[in-house]
């Protein structure tokens, strides 16, 4: 990320911090917890049941914030050609479309069931990224992905109550995400190796014009419409407004972590997550939890933990041999050229 004002050969420790992958994956973790909980409040307390329209807002405001950044000169687009501007029409697509199964789904299927289908992700993930990308990943993680599925499984234990077309989609909706999981990746540190403030200015109005398609086509913007004239006030334009403000770093928080950990790190991330929202909900909005689900939160969480753990061991023997071999070749690496490396990688 050196297009941003800060440099990753920086001493300051700031510029240490904002390098550090486990930083923004915590950034990850509050924003998307404040923004699930959020839009559960917008749909229950100002009865705007318009998801469409909700993630119109949100690439909307992607699209300014982003728009706004560059304007700034916070960061510098690339320069790309015919093909990858075809990539970033195909990869807005696959994030509209991962939305659209996702909204469909949820109406064909209890929530219980589509967490835990969903839960499914990292499994997609590394069968992707084995089969796709050549990855590898050793015996520790498999195993320490197995307490963050059934931890899952346990803590949405409940109705499972589902149609066969809505078993389908949800499925398929899980391997989306896996998919644009990935190539978020990909894009990020592959050949393109794209700014994420950048990736977000290209997809954003792309995917806030197809959402306006969808939301045409399904019937909701006259729904809207209606809803406007007869309910419309200040306090939901404020609270929407927010929403739209708080995606919109989530979006940015989201592509970095994304960029500096991996594809696998941010579905399992995703999962523990799902977790954490389940406490809040039980919290907020008073809600009862059987031991079997206060079980499966416990075991999500260990299971996070021990995958958070096996990662940062085996990245660390990485730089560790990544330093032998700079060694042997005669060269002298600083701490502060290592941390750009990382950040490279």
């Amino acid at each position: 990320m050196s297009s941003l004002p800060f440099s990753s050969r920086s001493s300051q420790p700031s510029s240490r911090l904002l390098d550090s992958g486990m930083v923004w994956l915590v950034l990850y973790f509050i924003l998307n917890l404040a923004l699930t909980l959020y839009n559960k409040i917008i749909l229950s307390l100002f009865q705007f049941p318009f998801p469409w329209t909700l993630t119109a807002i949100h690439t909307l405001c992607g699209a300014i914030g982003s728009y706004l950044l560059w304007s700034w000169g916070i960061f510098t687009p690339a320069k790309l050609g015919e093909r990858e501007n075809m990539v970033m029409l195909m990869f807005s697509v696959l994030y509209t479309i991962n939305i659209a199964i996702s909204n469909v789904s949820l109406n064909l299927v209890t929530v219980p069931f589509h967490q835990v289908v969903r839960a499914m992700t990292p499994v997609f993930t590394i069968i992707l990224s084995v089969g796709f990308l050549q990855k590898s990943y050793s015996g520790m993680t498999y195993l320490s992905l197995l307490p963050v599925v059934a931890g899952v499984a346990f803590a949405t234990f409940g109705d499972y109550d589902y149609t066969a077309m809505g078993f389908f989609l949800t499925v398929l909706g899980t391997v989306l995400a896996a998919i644009k999981t990935v190539v978020t990746n990909r894009v990020q540190v592959g050949r393109l190796k794209l700014h994420p403030l950048d990736l977000l200015l290209r997809m954003s109005p792309l995917a806030f014009c197809q959402t306006l398609v969808y939301s045409y086509v399904t019937g909701e913007m006259s729904q809207v419409k209606a809803f406007v004239t007869t309910s419309f006030s200040w306090s939901l334009a404020f609270a929407l407004f927010a929403n739209g403000i708080i995606a919109f770093f989530l979006n940015v928080v989201s592509f970095t972590a994304n960029k500096k950990t991996s594809a696998l790190t941010m579905t399992v991330a995703g999962n523990v997550k799902q977790v954490l929202s389940i406490i809040l909900a039980v919290i907020i909005f008073k809600l009862n939890i059987t031991i079997t689900n206060a079980a499966g939160i416990l075991l999500t969480l260990i299971g996070g933990g021990w995958y958070t753990n096996v990662e940062m061991a085996e990245k660390a023997k990485r730089d560790k041999s990544s330093l032998s071999n700079d060694s042997l070749l005669g060269t002298s690496v600083s701490p502060d050229e290592m941390i750009s490396v990382k950040t490279q990688r």
